[in-house]
């Protein structure tokens, strides 16, 4: 067992633990903000979790959870289909009970539904630049 659920809770997402980096949260209304690893307490197998980010009707609820530091850029998806890329370094860093700030902006009833942590553009280009990586351009 990794974690004791009580009632209607559900874990929303995992990751490894890298004090290099950070864990972003993102709620369903936009909402986000990384925080330091230190601001966790270690838990033993089976333990009920602590509070990552407060959840309030303002932010919605938790949808995910990623690791990231400043190399990283972030892709989230809205229930309307609305993508937008962007930077995890521009999101603030805060402590584990704050509510965070705005991340994308939504309309009307529309929900963020998925985020995922994708490598810098920049650092792509970079190493497909320096030869590091081979690509193979007869299908383009």
């Amino acid at each position: 067992r990794g974690i004791k659920l009580k009632g209607a809770d559900y874990a929303v997402d995992m990751g490894s633990v890298d004090t290099d980096r950070e864990l972003l949260s993102i709620c369903e209304k936009g909402y986000g903000k990384r925080t330091k690893f230190e601001e966790y307490r270690l838990q033993t197998r089976g333990g009920q979790g602590m509070r990552t980010i407060k959840v309030t009707d303002k932010t919605g609820k938790l949808v995910a959870l990623k690791v990231v530091d400043d190399t990283n850029d972030l892709m989230l998806i809205s229930s309307d289909g609305t993508v937008i890329r962007m930077e995890a370094g521009v999101i603030s860093t805060m402590g584990r009970s704050t509510m965070g700030v705005r991340v994308m902006r939504l309309r009307g009833e529309d929900i963020v539904v998925a985020a995922e942590v994708v490598e810098n553009e920049d650092v792509e280009d970079e190493l497909l630049n320096d030869g590091s990586v081979e690509t193979d351009d007869s299908d383009i």
